[in-house]
């Protein structure tokens, strides 16, 4: 089993041993039935609830499902799941079996999939009965794809993972896995381009669970958790599956959208004492007609991903709840947070510090680091980088370079080694020779009473000069009306430098966004 060394003190990097025979599925279950935990609550969903020894017994299952289908150690299958016990189940029992499980959005279109499937070359899909609809007309197109298992009440005319469940053995001898192996891909949600097939190795679970989990979070048996983010999003998958299981702690899962409602339901019923967001959602649980009061949670930390939170969404939380929200920053790329704020040393309006285990640069166009300061992009290097973008040499040659791997985020740095967010590389502004963050001024836009949510992009004037444009969404219940045009410019042109105000509002009634929250800008660029 991994161990955390004695170099955890100091400047020293921590360093998890992890053995060179090695089996992540195997690791984050056997830790918790050997520390006998097999009678606590492992997961609890919309459905009912799996104990450790229960859950052990499902991974078991999914295994000999999996191989008793004739698939051998490193094919491929699609999981499209809805979050609940199903995906534990299926996710690590592949990975059991040595099998390597690709776990994609529920939210995408049918061509999305097609492509998948194809780039895939899964043998085997794994389907919610909901989300069959969207590959029932695509599944024909690929000979390679032999088996479609359905989770849910009715089958689709295939086969129904309760049924295949129960026709097999609880028990599975564990595939002779290395730490080096591919363990599982997730497909990057960028907001642009086709998406990539990212390819993770078996260390790299229990790494983010050793590193931030517990190094930053604090995470343990005692805790409950509840992520807003789904398990297919790298940062979901942390959240409710690797860093609970890493402990020992007890994780409630949500299949439907996580509306403010939702998330109160769990979060007043359930518990919960981790509360895993992303800004989109802080923003509109704050602005929300049926926000609890102070004592009716039980948290004792909140953390947001995804996007940037602008500090007003985390100084108006903080208030209301007496909890810090311990913003963050990862990607599909390093699989989970590699820069974020601590409890306690919570500074609003920053992504925080390095997370222990990861190093951080800022470097300048000519590829040389930059001063405190100074605008840069944000490289990462830590244990957990990905091995590559499947069947995609150029991409990765471009983001994966030697140890470092590239973000694509801007960033500052100040004194302290706090870092500020300034927005995607392909996202700033050059407004007359000074580069602009979007991200700063959609901030400022946010303190004002009215706005719910703000995206700036670069637009052009009647000179053929860049200026920023901003579409905003309003508060439930407010209309635009014909001062507040201008009111929104003074505003932002009292918070920030005059010439970053944008010269340019369109009122809309929701942004462009991925399935993980982040805004997707190169849309409302091509609609400007």
């Amino acid at each position: 089993m991994p161990q955390l060394s004695s170099a955890d003190h100091g400047h020293v990097p921590p360093i998890v041993n992890i053995p060179r025979d090695y089996n992540a599925a195997h690791d984050l279950i056997e830790r918790n039935i050997g520390a006998g935990r097999g009678g606590k609550l492992a997961y609890i969903d919309d459905r009912g609830q799996c104990t450790y020894a229960q859950l052990a017994e499902r991974v078991n299952k999914a295994a000999n499902m999996l191989t008793g289908m004739g698939l051998k150690q490193e094919d491929r299958i699609l999981v499209c799941l809805l979050d609940s016990i199903d995906f534990p189940t299926v996710f690590l029992g592949a990975i059991k079996a040595g099998i390597v499980p690709v776990a994609v959005n529920t939210l995408l279109t049918s061509n999305d999939y097609d492509y998948m499937l194809g780039d895939s070359r899964a043998q085997v899909l794994v389907v919610s009965e909901a989300l069959w609809p969207s590959f029932a007309p695509v599944v024909s197109k690929h000979p390679r794809l032999k088996h479609i298992v359905v989770s849910g009440e009715s089958d689709c005319g295939h086969q129904r993972l309760v049924n295949l469940l129960g026709k097999v053995g609880g028990e599975f001898e564990t595939a002779p896995t290395t730490a080096d192996d591919p363990c599982f891909w997730l497909y990057s949600s960028g907001s642009t381009g086709a998406p990539k097939g990212t390819v993770h190795l078996h260390s790299h679970l229990i790494q983010t669970a050793e590193l931030y989990g517990k190094g930053v979070l604090g995470i343990s048996e005692s805790d409950v958790v509840f992520s807003a983010a789904k398990l297919f999003f790298a940062y979901g998958l942390g959240n409710g599956l690797t860093f609970p299981l890493s402990v020992g702690a007890t994780t409630v899962l949500m299949a439907e959208r996580p509306t403010p409602g939702a998330a109160f339901a769990r979060l007043k019923q359930h518990k919960p004492t981790i509360f895993y967001g992303v800004p989109t959602l802080y923003a509109a649980m704050l602005a929300s007609p049926e926000l609890p009061q102070r004592g009716d949670f039980k948290l004792r930390v909140c953390t947001s991903a995804g996007e940037a939170l602008p500090a007003d969404i985390g100084k108006r939380w903080t208030e209301r709840f007496g909890i810090e929200i311990l913003d963050g920053i990862g990607s599909t790329e390093m699989l989970h947070i590699f820069l974020s704020n601590r409890a306690g040393e919570v500074r609003y309006g920053t992504t925080g510090k390095a997370v222990p285990g990861y190093h951080l640069r800022l470097v300048n166009e000519a590829g040389n680091e930059v001063a405190a300061g100074e605008l840069g992009e944000l490289q990462i290097s830590g244990p957990t980088s990905a091995l590559m973008y499947w069947n995609n040499r150029a991409k990765t040659k471009d983001t994966f370079q030697g140890p470092w791997t590239r973000s694509g985020d801007k960033y500052v740095v100040d004194s302290d080694g706090y870092y500020t967010y300034s927005g995607r590389s392909d996202d700033m502004l050059k407004v007359s020779g000074i580069y602009v963050s979007p991200f700063e001024v959609e901030a400022a836009l946010m303190t004002h009473e009215a706005v719910l949510e703000a995206a700036v992009v670069a637009n052009t004037d009647d000179d053929g000069l860049i200026k920023p444009k901003a579409y905003v969404v309003l508060k439930p219940g407010i209309k635009p009306h014909d001062g507040m045009y201008e009111e929104l410019k003074q505003h932002v042109k009292n918070k920030l430098a005059p010439y970053k105000y944008p010269r340019w509002i369109e009122f809309v009634q929701e942004l462009p966004k991925t399935a993980t929250g982040k805004i997707q800008r190169f849309k409302l660029r091509k609609a400007g």
